[in-house]
């Protein structure tokens, strides 16, 4: 094995992953040791990388299937491109109140991506282009290192608990007529537990989004109460890192153990990452969790 240098990135989790050029990256080598610590750090941050499409995608195939939410949108022919979490388009820097800025307004609740899917997503693997004079961080929280905290009354009652996920919901928290738009409402609810345990290591994590809107078997008034103190308490100061973006970074993390959220920047300077969401595969316990709910 090929030994990689990591250093600690917040108080209890993520590491940056020094002098590795994400270019070198395959599947024997280098991989199985970023893969080991992305199950063991739960977030990966390389600086002063310069990944094209090919470099992003190839690196994104490693870890699982990527995921493609626009397949039954594309023509014929259409090759499939790096998403973009952007605020540019051909005519300039999107109105503030443009329903794609809507959308990407969204994307500052705290969540986990792609939990309205049949298949979820394993991780982002997110890259910055373009960064603005200020604001613009990306926060993460371990919901791993929340749910070692609680006790084990708590943690019980979560292993018996069910979340049921919608995308339109996290859209309609922001804007509800954007939330009518037929992108948000392509898929059918979801039910998933709400704690996802690591096939590699055992770990626990609270599984939660801003897309959960009920707790099977509780009428949503209360379910929604019940979801906002669990995001509430998973998302408290000592789980959390602030990324602060500079072009080049790259940072990769597991959705099944970490919830993120963009945060607002100046509106009239542009920004541009590009995003590859990859799916989660049985080996990364998307049958265990199917296994408990029969759905998915």
């Amino acid at each position: 094995m090929v030994e990689i240098s990591l250093t600690p990135l917040a108080g209890r989790f993520g590491v940056v992953v020094d002098s590795v050029d994400l270019h070198d990256v395959t599947s024997d080598y280098l991989f199985p040791e970023m893969r080991a610590a992305f199950e063991r750090h739960s977030a990966l941050l390389f600086r002063g990388q310069d990944l094209d499409q090919e470099t992003h995608m190839r690196l994104a195939g490693l870890f699982g299937p990527i995921e493609d939410r626009y397949a039954d949108e594309r023509k014929k022919g259409e090759a499939f491109k790096v998403p973009e979490v952007s605020n540019m388009t051909e005519n300039g820097v999107t109105d503030e109140m443009d329903q794609h800025m809507l959308h990407l307004k969204a994307n500052m609740l705290w969540h986990a991506d792609s939990t309205f899917l049949p298949v979820p997503a394993l991780t982002n693997i997110l890259t910055a282009k373009i960064v603005t004079t200020s604001g613009g961080a990306t926060e993460l929280a371990s919901t791993r290192a929340a749910f070692a905290d609680m006790t084990s009354k708590r943690q019980e009652r979560l292993r018996q608990t069910r979340l049921r996920h919608r995308y339109s919901h996290s859209r309609a928290k922001i804007s509800p007529e954007l939330a009518k738009l037929p992108m948000f409402n392509k898929w059918p609810d979801t039910l998933w537990p709400a704690v996802w345990k690591n096939p590699v290591n055992g770990s626990e994590a609270v599984y939660v989004a801003s897309h959960a809107f009920e707790v099977e078997g509780v009428d949503r008034a209360e379910s929604e109460i019940f979801i906002d103190e669990l995001v509430a308490e998973c998302t408290s100061p000592e789980y959390v890192y602030s990324h602060n973006w500079r072009v080049g970074d790259v940072l990769i993390w597991d959705q099944r153990a970490v919830l993120h959220r963009g945060m607002p920047w100046p509106y009239d300077q542009p920004r541009k990452l590009r995003s590859i969401c990859c799916s989660v595969t049985d080996a990364d316990g998307l049958q265990a969790m199917r296994g408990e709910n029969g759905a998915g």
